[in-house]
């Protein structure tokens, strides 16, 4: 049980209903950048592409997790927003995701449901992080 209302996504601002627009709009679009040139021309092109790529990622990823969790009603189903509304036979998936899986909401990804979002290790910043050391000297022509 939880205070957020039905519509609303959990973690992200706006409506569920929104953040389908843009994971639908993504998936009819020929590439991402052309849908995040339409759904955002307010800010530049680096921003439009993570604002939009966070709410695919975590859609994506709850879609997975509610296929897996309920393979009887969801088997054979791809994880996309298209594929859901038309097994479920709906226009607005998300809201109706919430209520089926409401008893795995803690384990859901955001914004369907309220389970925590991924952390990065620390181990993992490392590998990622250059070795800071001095310049190397100018080179000689």
């Amino acid at each position: 049980m939880s205070l957020l209302p039905d519509c609303l996504a959990a973690k992200l601002p706006g409506s569920l209903a929104e953040v389908e627009q843009v994971v639908a709009e993504v998936e009819g679009a020929s590439h991402v950048e052309a849908a995040a040139d339409t759904l955002r021309p307010d800010i530049d092109l680096p921003g439009r592409l993570r604002w939009v790529r966070r709410r695919l990622g975590l859609v994506y990823a709850a879609l997975l997790a509610l296929r897996t969790l309920m393979p009887a009603l969801f088997a054979g189903c791809a994880a996309t927003i298209c594929a859901f509304r038309k097994q479920l036979g709906v226009t607005q998936v998300l809201p109706m995701l919430r209520a089926i899986g409401a008893e795995h909401l803690q384990a859901l990804s955001p914004p369907l449901g309220f389970g925590p979002r991924r952390m990065v290790s620390p181990d993992f910043m490392k590998q990622q992080q250059h070795a800071a050391g001095p310049r190397a000297p100018p080179s000689v022509a």
